[in-house]
């Protein structure tokens, strides 16, 4: 599978035989996880595999520009999708305000992201709701440490229009020394984000119940979302009144990193020549759009065949060009 994702879309050589069936990525760090596709963007300092304790050293320092610890998914996410992911997080301190004249809240994050939304120049987490500098494609947890408001744990999607739909639970602390669980579990049938804790291994939350709130998404904007990161965001641009702008530096290490993803968009994928004609032949996602594609050079790409909608069964794509000419094929998958 081709990693490159223009336009939420991911290219997939027609030479490959894709597995069927639900992925699970898992990441233990017992060995040097740039070898399995994790990449730091940003400020590479911020990041440190420990080879010694076997996780993931990080430094989420709002100081600093905008940084990922990111593992491409190979697929794109949406609300159409059953996903979950889960990962340990321990603390060693963390403080607030830690930016001259930026004494407020400011969040730690863990979750799925957008890679091109996510790298563009403008964008920054402290804007809010904001059409210049607003994030875009996040399904992230997020720790904001006391600064009056009290500390916060929040479940968070924001949308590709920069919608902010979040589920707040407070005061909630993230302590320092102590090994936490977090799990967020969506589920397309009733578009549900579930998200649940352990810390030590005890169930932790809110009264009654040591229960996290859930975060509803029926008629809320829809998301795209690519890559697993550990994320340190940037507090260099934040909107609102300069009393309220916030920062933060924390220490501490991530690790036992699980993620269940749908089954990928093209599976069992074949090219036949049928009365000389080639065909590409593949199981189909029904949330999916699908164009065959041709070269001579491997490097300029035309359509052939396409755009049509995924049908979850077997889907064939035909070239009626003459089969005495030999081309590239590839097939290009799209979330609508």
């Amino acid at each position: 599978m081709n990693p490159m994702l223009p336009a939420f879309g991911i290219l997939l050589w027609l030479a490959a035989a894709l597995p069927l069936g639900a992925a699970v990525l898992q990441e233990d760090f017992a060995s040097d996880p740039a070898a399995r596709g994790w990449q730091s963007i940003g400020d590479s300092s911020l990041f440190h595999w420990n080879s010694a304790n076997r996780n993931l050293d990080v430094t989420w320092d709002s100081s600093r520009t905008n940084s990922f610890f990111a593992l491409p998914l190979g697929t794109v996410l949406t609300k159409a999708d059953d996903f979950s992911f889960s990962f340990d997080v321990r603390l060693s301190d963390i403080s607030v305000g830690t930016t001259p004249g930026k004494s407020q809240e400011f969040q730690i994050s863990i979750g799925l992201l957008n890679r091109a939304s996510a790298t563009r120049t403008n964008s920054f987490a402290g804007t809010g709701v904001n059409s210049m500098y607003g994030i875009r494609n996040v399904v992230e947890f997020d720790y904001f440490p006391d600064a009056g408001l009290g500390e916060t744990f929040s479940t968070v999607v924001v949308s590709t229009n920069n919608r902010i739909y979040p589920a707040h639970n407070f005061p909630l602390a993230l302590t320092t020394g102590d090994t936490f669980r977090i799990a967020l579990h969506y589920t397309a049938s009733n578009q549900l984000l579930r998200t649940v804790a352990t810390r030590n291994g005890a169930p932790f939350g809110m009264s009654p119940g040591n229960a996290l709130a859930d975060l509803s998404l029926i008629g809320k904007n829809d998301f795209r979302v690519d890559t697993f990161a550990i994320i340190s965001y940037s507090d260099a641009i934040q909107t609102g009144p300069a009393a309220f702008h916030g920062s933060v530096l924390a220490h501490g290490t991530v690790d036992n990193i699980q993620l269940n993803l749908p089954a990928p968009p093209i599976a069992s994928l074949k090219l036949d020549i049928t009365d000389s004609l080639r065909r590409a032949r593949f199981l189909s996602q029904s949330n999916w759009s699908y164009s065959l594609e041709r070269s001579t050079t491997m490097s300029e790409w035309a359509p052939v065949a396409g755009p049509v909608q995924g049908t979850g069964s077997t889907l064939a794509l035909t070239d009626n060009a003459s089969s005495e000419t030999s081309f590239f094929y590839r097939v290009r998958a799209e979330r609508p």
